[in-house]
């Protein structure tokens, strides 16, 4: 069942949409710098590490944050919740009704 999301709300996703993907982006350049600084594995093999956490993480990416419009925007505010990327006082300044059915959603409730 699609369920859309108050006028406040959305314009609370709209807001934190572009900081959720940037910290989304943060972690996984972290990764990959990570794994450029494994000395242990080779260049060759680091590239391949590095080419599968990039396909990886850009479905990962594509599932959380492309298309966001009000049908889906519990959903997207659920999986930027449950990957830590939407901040508490994010979280906070939604409505208690959005913030109990991505509680619900996440299995948290």
């Amino acid at each position: 069942m699609t369920r859309t999301i108050a006028e406040a709300d959305w314009k609370v996703l709209r807001r934190v949409h572009p900081f959720a993907l940037e910290r989304f982006c943060e972690r996984v350049l972290s990764e990959i710098e990570h794994i450029t600084h494994i000395s242990s594995q080779s260049a060759h093999q680091r590239y391949l590490d590095i080419f599968k956490i990039i396909e990886q993480r850009d479905r990962q990416m594509a599932s959380i944050f492309d298309d966001p419009k009000r049908s889906n925007a519990l959903t997207m505010l659920a999986r930027m919740r449950s990957e830590g990327l939407l901040m508490a006082d994010e979280f906070s300044s939604l409505s208690q009704e959005t913030r109990s059915a991505i509680e619900l959603m996440m299995g948290t409730e």
